[in-house]
């Protein structure tokens, strides 16, 4: 999954997009409400780009782990967040069987469960096979409109003008 721009913002709720960088903070949108407001050096700003989960050979990237989730679920949601933690347990091993249980606490198995459903919802899950496919469509038609010989229209010739 691309998972480019998309923030978890350490004691708020939700997921963000990054909007821009300001001076001493960076401005994000708020997926969910598309709220505008500010986040601070001082905030604990995680992109989920960065996240991975530990397994016992090495870690996963958050959006292997989407990925095999959509795979899972048949592009469906997940199993809800706030489900008791033995089912979200018994879920995340369904999906990741490897992952490590002595790191990955129940808490961020809620999470991913919890961002998973939020990207759902919002259409954002977009496989990377699927994004690299249209980011190289687009620059062959880039290549195709450069290459192709700029037509010369005719000029009319004036009445007379080959007369002398």
């Amino acid at each position: 999954m691309v998972l480019k721009d998309i923030i978890a913002i350490s004691g708020e709720p939700g997921l963000f997009r990054f909007i821009a960088q300001g001076k001493n903070s960076i401005i994000v949108e708020h997926l969910e409400t598309k709220k505008r407001s500010s986040a601070f050096g001082t905030a604990k700003v995680s992109s989920l780009e960065d996240i991975a989960i530990f397994t016992e050979n090495e870690d996963m990237p958050l959006s292997k782990v989407f990925d095999l989730i959509w795979d899972k679920s048949n592009g469906g949601p997940a199993i809800d967040g706030k489900a008791d933690g033995a089912k979200l347990k018994n879920w995340f091993e369904d999906i990741l069987p490897d992952y490590d249980k002595d790191k990955v606490y129940t808490s961020d198995i809620k999470k991913v469960a919890l961002w998973y459903n939020i990207l759902h919802k919002l259409n954002l899950l977009v496989k990377e096979e699927a994004e690299e496919k249209k980011t190289e469509e687009t620059e062959k038609a880039h290549v195709k409109e450069a290459a192709a010989p700029a037509k010369k229209k005719k000029k009319a010739a004036a009445p007379g003008a080959d007369k002398k």
